[in-house]
């Protein structure tokens, strides 16, 4: 085949550009000192409890926009009701906390500068929207299985009970069939090339954040020398 008849190589899908434009971010967000101490066994379940705590604000931050974000011809096809994870966490809080749990819940300085970003993004810019739904929820699906593991085994919930519902996508049948289908979502995505490098960049800054809550957890909760 000469030059002349060869076909162009196909193009990157996005869905692999977003996740290895992120992989430094991803990678670091992960590795923080909190969450080695936390996937170690080495702190209390209070710990625990204080992150699940922010993830309610967080989670609070994507989900309650979602329903005005359904129709959004770039977010809407990402608005998967199976998703959803406040009413997993309340009930995960009440266990871990007890009923009265909502009368003491704060949120970090870094939790509540990333959940006033997502909400930015869900009333202004909805392709940012997805970068952070896409950082959240599919990590979720993946990483935050190893967490509910360990979580069970440290300080002994019931194999994907109250404690660790955040984790249990119920509504989800097959977990690697459905990133599948996400993925394909992000290809299909209804944005330019130069809007999909800003849904990048904005992917990095959610990773960004994530990190800074893990920093200040980790300031909250030192281990002893």
């Amino acid at each position: 085949m000469d030059a002349s008849t060869a076909t162009p190589a196909a193009a990157t899908p996005f869905s692999t550009l977003i996740r290895t434009a992120s992989h430094e971010q991803h990678t670091e967000a992960e590795s923080s000192t909190f969450m080695s101490d936390l996937l170690g066994g080495s702190l209390a379940v209070e710990a625990y409890a204080r992150y699940t705590e922010q993830l309610w604000f967080v989670y609070r931050a994507l989900e309650e926009p979602a329903a005005a974000l359904a129709g959004d011809p770039v977010a809407g096809p990402f608005v998967q009701p199976e998703l959803f994870r406040v009413p997993e966490i309340e009930r995960d809080l009440a266990h871990l906390r007890g009923p009265d749990w909502r009368a003491s819940a704060s949120a970090l300085p870094a939790t509540a500068a990333y959940a006033a970003r997502v909400a930015e993004c869900a009333a202004a810019w909805p392709a940012g929207y997805v970068a952070h739904h896409y950082t959240r929820y599919l990590g979720d699906l993946s990483g935050g299985q190893i967490i509910r593991g360990k979580a069970e085994q440290t300080w002994g919930f019931a194999r994907k009970g109250d404690g660790v519902r955040f984790y249990v996508f119920e509504q989800v049948g097959n977990p690697a069939a459905f990133k599948r289908s996400y993925r394909e979502l992000l290809d299909r995505i209804a944005a330019d090339d130069l809007e999909k490098q800003r849904i990048i960049g904005e992917c990095k800054r959610a990773f960004d954040f994530n990190g800074a809550v893990f920093r200040e957890l980790g300031e909250e909760f030192p281990l002893s020398a």
